[in-house]
C-alpha cells in the first residue's frame, strides 16, 4: 500500500533543504527524529483542509479503505479530539426538533464532560445493573430501549464505550437496533478497539452497526502517541455529517499537529495491509495461552477484549511481582490488573508475565460491589464547568454539586459527573479509588 505522507517526509528531509521555516529544531537531531518533523511546508498540506489531492486525503482514503468507513480522518490529539468533534457533529447534525441530548454509558471517559460543556450538550446517564468497577458498565438492549422510551424526543446520539478499560465489550449490534428504531444515532468511543477490523469476523463498531466511531491507533497499532481516527460509517448519517468531519476535528484540534504522528498512521497503513491479520492471530493465540497458563496457577483471569489481559485480585501483590519480573502493565486499582498486548509484543514477552506472575495461592476473593451512585442532575455540564468552583474534600463534597470530575487517568471515568448533587453513595467510591478531593460549584 501506498504511503504518500511517510514517502513525502522521508524524501524532503533527504533534500538538504535549508529550513527557514518551523519547527525550530530545523531538522537538526537532538532525539534523532527531527529530520522527519516538518510543518505545512508546500506540498505537504493541511491537515484540517478538505482538499482531496492532498497527500493527508490520499492517506486517509486509504485508511478508510482498511477501516470499511465512508470516511476517516487522521487526528494528532488523540481519541480526546474525536470525542469532541462526535459530540458537536451529532449536535450540529440533528434535526429539527431534536433536543442538545446525547444518551451515554455511565463508564463515558471524562472527555465526553468536557465535550458536551464545550458543545452545550445535556447527558443522559445509562447505569449498569450492578456495579464492581467504575470502568464496566453492561448496557443492556432492554434498559437503552426503556432510557430512550421515557424521554421527550430522541436524543441526538446514543453514546457507548466498548471496549471498557477492562476489556469488556458492549452488544454493539443490538445496541444498534434499538437506535435504529428510535431514529438515533449510535457513537462509539473505540479508543481501546482499533484492532477490532481485523479479526475473523470483524468486531469494530462500524461492522457491527455505529454510525461514528473514534479509534485511538497508538493505543494497539505501532502508531506515535496521539495518533486516532474518526470513522463515519457508510448510510444516512455520513450524508448528514460528511461535510463537517474536518471543520469539526479543526475547532478542537491545534493548527500545528505532529508530522511525525502523521507519518505514523500512514506507515501503519501499509503494516495494516501486509499479513496483520496473521500476526494478530498469533499475538490472541499466545495470549489464549498465557490466558489458561495463568488460570492453571490460581489466578483469575477476566473473559472480554481479546488483546487485553485482565486478572481480578490483589492488584498490590500483582503489581509487585511483575515489577520484579521487568513488566510493565497498563492499569492497575485495588481489585483488576490489566495488560495489553499487540503483535509488536515479542513471543517471550509472554513467558515474561507468566514467569513473573507464578503460582497464586492465596483464595479468590470476588471484588466488592460498588454503589451506582445514582445521582440528581441539578445544572448541564456547561453550567457546572464554567461556575466559579472550590475544592474540599470529599467528605465536604456529599450534598454539593460537581464541578469538574476529578478521577485519575487511567480510566478517567468520572466518579460524580459535572452538574449533578453528589450523592452520598458516592463517598465509598471516592475512597476506594483513592480520591481524597473534589471540585465543587462555589455556594
Amino acid at each position: 500500500m501506498e504511503t504518500p505522507i511517510a514517502d513525502f517526509v522521508r524524501r524532503y528531509a533527504e533534500s538538504g533543504a535549508a529550513r527557514f521555516h518551523m519547527p525550530g529544531h530545523k531538522g537538526a537531531a537532538f532525539l534523532g527524529c527531527e529530520p522527519f518533523d516538518i510543518t505545512e511546508i508546500s506540498g505537504a498540506g493541511e491537515l484540517y483542509e478538505d482538499d482531496a489531492e492532498s497527500i493527508i486525503a490520499q492517506s486517509e482514503r486509504n485508511a478508510a479503505a482498511l477501516f470499511g468507513a465512508s470516511k476517516t480522518c487522521y487526528v494528532t490529539e488523540g481519541s480526546s479530539q474525536c470525542v469532541r468533534a462526535m459530540v458537536y457533529l451529532a449536535l450540529s447534525a440533528r434535526p429539527d426538533g431534536v433536543p442538545p441530548v446525547i444518551v451515554a454509558a455511565r463508564n463515558a471517559h471524562r472527555a465526553l464532560l468536557y465535550a458536551a460543556a464545550l458543545c452545550g450538550a445535556e447527558i443522559v446517564w445509562l447505569y449498569p445493573e450492578t456495579r464492581e468497577s467504575l470502568c464496566r458498565c453492561a448496557v443492556t438492549p432492554e434498559g437503552s430501549r426503556r432510557t430512550l422510551e421515557a424521554l421527550p424526543a430522541p436524543p441526538a446520539a446514543v453514546w457507548l464505550t466498548s471496549p471498557d478499560y477492562l476489556g469488556g465489550l458492549a452488544d454493539i449490534a443490538a445496541l444498534a437496533e434499538v437506535c435504529r428504531a428510535f431514529g438515533a444515532p449510535l457513537l462509539v468511543d473505540n479508543a481501546h478497539g482499533a484492532y477490532l477490523r481485523f479479526l475473523e469476523p470483524s468486531q469494530h463498531p462500524l461492522d457491527l452497526g455505529a454510525d461514528m466511531c473514534c479509534d485511538s491507533a497508538h493505543k494497539t497499532f505501532p502508531v506515535l502517541t496521539g495518533g486516532a481516527y474518526l470513522h463515519i460509517r457508510r448510510g444516512g448519517y455520513f450524508e448528514r455529517v460528511r461535510g463537517g468531519a474536518k471543520a469539526a476535528l479543526a475547532l478542537f484540534g491545534s493548527t500545528s499537529p505532529s508530522w511525525l504522528t502523521l507519518a505514523s498512521l500512514d506507515l501503519c497503513n501499509r503494516c495494516l495491509s501486509d499479513g496483520y491479520k496473521r500476526r494478530l492471530s498469533d499475538t490472541i493465540a499466545r495470549l489464549d495461552a498465557l490466558r489458561e497458563a495463568l488460570r492453571g496457577a490460581g489466578w483469575a483471569v477476566e473473559e472480554g477484549d481479546p488483546l487485553r489481559l485482565t486478572l481480578r485480585g490483589d492488584a498490590a501483590k500483582m503489581k509487585g511481582r511483575l515489577r520484579e519480573g521487568g513488566v510493565e502493565w497498563e492499569y492497575a486499582d485495588r481489585d483488576f490488573l490489566v495488560l495489553m498486548a499487540a503483535p509488536e509484543n515479542a513471543p517471550g514477552d509472554f513467558g515474561r508475565v507468566s514467569a513473573a506472575l507464578g503460582a497464586n495461592d492465596a483464595p479468590e476473593i470476588p471484588p466488592p460491589a460498588l454503589p451506582l451512585a445514582r445521582a440528581e442532575t441539578v445544572l448541564s455540564p456547561r453550567e457546572a464547568i464554567f461556575a466559579p468552583r472550590e475544592r474540599v474534600s470529599v467528605e465536604q463534597a456529599i450534598g454539593r454539586i460537581c464541578a469538574a470530575p476529578l478521577v485519575s487517568c487511567p480510566p478517567a471515568i468520572p466518579i460524580a459527573a459535572s452538574g449533578e448533587r453528589i450523592p452520598p453513595d458516592a463517598l465509598p467510591l471516592f475512597r476506594y479509588y483513592g480520591i481524597q478531593t473534589a471540585e465543587v460549584v462555589r455556594e
